[in-house]
Parts: C-alpha cells; structure tokens; sequence
C-alpha cells in the first residue's frame, strides 16, 4: 500500500519543478499563478498575484470552470513545501494541461529566499 509520501514521489517524478531562482521569470511568464494550499494558509500569505483553488478543489474548478477550460496556459503552482503542488501538478497533466510548473520547496523555499510576499492588511483595533 502507497503512502502520501510514496504519492508525492511518484508525482515528482512525472513533473517540472522548478527552483525558486527559477520562479520569478516562470511566474512573469504564466497566464495563472496556482497556491494549491487551503484558504486559510492563502489568507495568512501568499506569493502576490497568486489566485487560491485549494488541492481539494483543483480538479472539479478546472473541470468547471470556462476560463480554465484552455490547456496551453502556463500554470505555476506551489503549496506549503511542495507535496500538495506535485500531487496537483500531476492532476493537471492527467486532464491535458500542458505547462504545469510546480515550485521546488513551496512557499516555505519562497519565504526562506527572502522573496516578496503578500500579508492582507487586517484592521488595528487600540
């Protein structure tokens, strides 16, 4: 029997990661910039002009929704540390997309590379 791990590994094997050095030119490139992770780890942070469809979701919004129906968009993807985003990035290859690029490492590599990232801007209550 597979683990998620055992998972996360067979995906990797079938995708493009890239590096987080690598990102930024790949993300200038994309039509669509994918966090992957639940709506309140987005909420929390993101990397900027990110758009949320959870893991959960993934599937069933490309399949529903017309302006994800083209499968020659550019899609880079990440998740926490990259596991949720190999998983995704495997599922959107099996339904046709042909550029699908997950981030090596997630948002923690991002973060940890000092690179931009968007906090919302919560209310001060004094």
């Amino acid at each position: 029997m597979k683990t998620a791990q055992d998972l996360v590994q067979d995906a990797k094997q079938d995708i493009r990661e890239i590096s987080v050095e690598q990102a930024d030119a790949a993300i200038k490139d994309a039509d669509l910039l994918l966090d992957v992770r639940d709506a309140d780890e987005y909420r929390t942070s993101h990397i900027p002009g990110a758009v949320n469809i959870s893991r959960g979701m993934l599937e069933f919004k490309f399949s529903n929704d017309p302006s994800l129906e083209n499968r020659d968009m550019d899609i880079v993807l990440y998740c926490k540390t990259s596991g949720r985003a190999a998983l995704s990035a495997k599922a959107l290859k099996d339904m046709g997309y042909r550029s699908v690029q997950s981030i090596a490492g997630g948002f923690d590599a991002w973060q940890e590379a000092g690179k931009d990232v968007a906090k919302p801007k919560l209310p001060e209550f004094e």
